[in-house]
């Protein structure tokens, strides 16, 4: 699943709302003749093939309808439809944060009446899945997969430093960054040990907050960001590495590091011996560099206790209001996240973590260690997702503008920045009229 946690363009809710208006209820549907449906994904390339192969064995069971996948849609394209009117029949987001967005205003349908229509027990799902699909009492989504964030390695690098293990804390990946960095006769940089920069590959604050335990809001739902000192901790260590690289030549690195969803990506190729990723990184491995030798593990943590914990997020599906089939619409939507064949299935082809739990223990799925690791993640007690919020990933996006600044060096007091960050993301809290249930 290819998402950058928190640096999607967030939605307005007031104006879905405004464009919107309420959800309707399950009704009967003709189903005489075959029907046309028309689902949104943000799949391309290889992972939009898996998808599709997925949706063609449910197509080629039912007589009465026809579906048609469109694959790289952002949450941008799905706003704009909503605001149109002109809606596909099922749609789904990377952006779990927007749910905060989709489910108050309308514009994705509530689930509910359908769910115990047919008698659809949610805890079928994880609880964390359960968490971001829904908001204010109200099931707009399902999970369909999820992802968990881990520790890729090199092997044959590490081999050559004399590194024997994964480093399991931030101050040991620190060393390790250093002892497995290589630059060339001019000083720049060659092969990089770890790139820590933010908005680099899947270098976004929301992964790294489960490795120090921070949170984001308070028990009265405002911004905590300069309150809680595991920001600081976090990002201190953060800066401190970028600074150990030099900005500006980590920036001209990265520029040369090959695109993150092609086969010259830095970490195939050997010029990044350790990174932050999802789980989904093991199939593009797999497909793209088959003679790579590398290993999987949890993240270093700032935290001994938290270790083995992680970043968990995932695509959500569902009916946008406004849809003319959306009793067959419900129908594809339950299958894909509720039948363990379709789920076991397209988490081979992807590797996304299964999102149901008989999903999750199905003889049908490939094992794979390098895999295995996420799914231990995935169910860790410790580990967590962003909060949903009325902003959707707005307050993410002020965060991540700070942070850009920060680790070019322009923030000289990190606590008083936060604290600017704190207010600027209360006053959209205020204006949005919602609150961090």
């Amino acid at each position: 699943m290819r998402r950058k946690a928190a640096i999607v363009v967030a939605l307005v809710g007031l104006v879905l709302a405004a464009a919107i208006g309420a959800a309707g209820s399950p009704a009967a549907s003709d189903r005489a003749t075959v029907t046309n449906l028309t689902i949104w994904v943000g799949w391309s390339a290889r992972e939009l093939s898996e998808f599709k192969k997925v949706v063609a064995e449910y197509d080629a069971k039912k007589a009465d309808v026809s579906v048609k996948v469109v694959g790289s849609i952002n949450d941008d394209k799905i706003t704009a439809a909503l605001r149109s009117g002109n809606v596909p029949d099922v749609v789904s987001s990377f952006t779990s944060q927007n749910v905060g967005v989709y489910c108050p205003s309308g514009g994705w349908i509530d689930l509910a009446p359908y769910l115990k229509r047919d008698k659809v027990d949610t805890s079928i799902f994880p609880a964390t899945t359960r968490y971001y699909t829904q908001y204010g009492g109200t099931r707009c989504a399902l999970p369909l997969l999820a992802d968990a964030y881990g520790f890729y390695y090199n092997k044959q690098l590490f081999k050559k430093a004399g590194l024997s293990r994964p480093p399991r804390t931030l101050d040991e990946l620190t060393t390790y960054a250093k002892k497995l960095t290589t630059r060339k006769a001019d000083g720049s940089l060659d092969v990089v040990g770890y790139d820590p920069f933010i908005g680099f590959y899947q270098n976004s604050i929301g992964a790294y907050q489960p490795l120090v335990g921070a949170k984001y809001f308070d028990p009265a739902g405002r911004s905590a960001l300069s309150k809680d000192p595991g920001w600081q901790r976090l990002l201190r260590w953060q800066k401190n590495l970028v600074d150990y690289y030099g900005h500006d030549k980590l920036v001209k690195w990265q520029t040369g590091a090959g695109d993150e969803w092609s086969a010259p990506h830095a970490f195939g190729r050997g010029k990044l011996a350790m990174m932050i990723d999802g789980e989904w990184r093991v199939a593009f491995l797999a497909a793209d560099h088959k003679g790579l030798s590398y290993g999987t593990a949890p993240m270093p943590v700032g935290n001994k206790s938290l270790y083995g914990a992680g970043y968990i997020n995932g695509t959500i599906i569902g009916i946008p209001k406004g849809g003319k089939n959306q009793d067959l619409a419900w129908d594809l939507v339950k299958y894909l996240t509720t039948n363990t064949h379709a789920l076991a299935a397209f988490s081979n082809g992807i590797r996304n973590v299964p999102s149901t739990a008989a999903a999750a223990k199905s003889k049908e799925l490939k094992p794979d260690p390098n895999f295995a690791v996420f799914t231990n993640i995935f169910v860790h007690p410790k580990s967590a997702t962003i909060p949903v919020t009325p902003l959707g990933s707005a307050h993410l996006e002020t965060f991540t503008s700070f942070l850009a600044k920060w680790q070019a060096g322009k923030v000289k007091d990190l606590r008083a920045g936060l604290a600017e960050v704190d207010k600027q993301i209360d006053a959209k809290l205020k204006q949005s009229g919602g609150g961090v249930p």
